[in-house]
């Protein structure tokens, strides 16, 4: 379920931030958002198409990723995550699932179903993401409020994937059913084993990564670059994506399951496959008097929607943006309202737990 905090992190991540400025990273490893628009029962986003599957689909394939496949995981992540944070967004759910491959193997992130933003020293207070990939601090903000949470719980994040991706399992016996005061109690007395066989210098990046306390946490491009294991990283070519990744998605085959598809059509309560003549049948019954209340109640629900989510054309707004990258005329306008709902979402399967002050509701 999206809320409207959700969709001011989408429209602030891919939509009318700036194209023309090419000396500025855009962000070229977040999924692009090509069109968005809606009808009386669903949200459509048309994204780019990328076929060399997710990181969780590979994992299940036990596909090895090697330690300088995981470096360069790494540094793409750290430039999408730096693009992010610039705009005051936190993502709250980066995992294998939501980082998908292109064809030559580089990562893109997507799902922002949970992100959220936040302004200045505001700080989250929600409850969100996937509990095996969550960071210390948003499980004591549930506990008794803690300070918040801001952008280091992405940073946590990727450590507790690029581990992951190298050993096979997390650094945590962490699953959804698992309680949260088993998972601070973890926190306190277990400690992180890594692999003899890994170089040292991963090590201690993915330490810093996994730092308990968000203060001494490495969360942002530059910590990343200052490491010691990436002193020799062309950074300029992780930014053009001209390092070669050391793992390329099958082109033969479909990196997917296809079983997802199978069950949407099965177990979806409105599966888009019946949508024509499921809506047929509604708009019959609307023709009668019976249906009166419906419609009132249906007109509401669809003038909220053109209220909280403005659709998107890409194409048309890079013909409306001058040679700087900005928006002209009333399109300025629009995106300045988009970007004054600056709330902290939740996501609605976790309860959501409001901090004592300072904290964005």
């Amino acid at each position: 379920m999206w809320t409207s905090q959700n969709i001011t992190a989408f429209e602030r991540s891919r939509s009318w931030l700036p194209l023309g400025n090419s000396s500025v990273h855009r962000g070229q490893e977040l999924l692009e958002r090509r069109y968005s628009f809606q009808d009386e029962e669903d949200m459509f986003m048309v994204v780019d198409l990328l076929l060399g599957g997710d990181l969780r689909y590979h994992l299940q394939q036990n596909v090895h990723f090697t330690e300088g496949a995981v470096k360069l995981y790494i540094c793409e992540l750290a430039l999408a995550l730096e693009y992010l944070q610039r705009y005051h967004i936190i993502h709250r759910d980066i995992k294998p699932d939501n980082i998908l491959l292109d064809e030559h193997g580089h990562v893109h992130i997507t799902d922002f179903n949970i992100a959220t933003v936040v302004k200045g020293a505001e700080k989250a207070s929600s409850m969100a993401g996937t509990k095996p990939y969550m960071a210390p601090e948003v499980f004591q903000v549930y506990v008794d409020g803690g300070p918040g949470y801001s952008y280091p719980v992405d940073w946590w994040s990727l450590g507790v994937t690029a581990y992951e991706l190298l050993r096979g399992w997390r650094p945590y016996e962490i699953h959804s059913a698992t309680p949260i005061d088993e998972i601070l109690n973890m926190f306190k007395v277990e400690r992180v084993h890594y692999s003899s066989t890994w170089c040292k210098g991963m090590v201690a990046l993915l330490k810093k990564l996994l730092t308990k306390d968000p203060e001494s946490r490495l969360s942002s491009l530059s910590d990343v670059q200052s490491a010691p294991y990436l002193a020799d990283m062309n950074w300029d070519a992780v930014f053009e994506k001209a390092l070669m990744p050391g793992f390329v998605p099958n082109k033969g085959r479909l990196n997917c399951d296809p079983t997802f598809e199978l069950e949407e059509m099965i177990l979806e309560s409105k599966p888009l496959h019946k949508k024509k003549k499921r809506l047929a049948k509604h708009r019959s019954k609307d023709s009668t008097k019976d249906s009166c209340l419906l419609n009132g109640h249906l007109q509401q629900c669809m003038e909220t929607v053109r209220k909280e989510f403005i659709i998107f054309n890409r194409e048309k707004l890079r013909r409306q943006q001058g040679p700087d990258g900005q928006l002209l005329n009333h399109d300025s306008r629009a995106a300045s309202q988009a970007s004054s709902k600056l709330q902290d979402g939740h996501n609605n399967n976790i309860l959501a737990h409001a901090c004592p002050g300072g904290c964005s509701s």
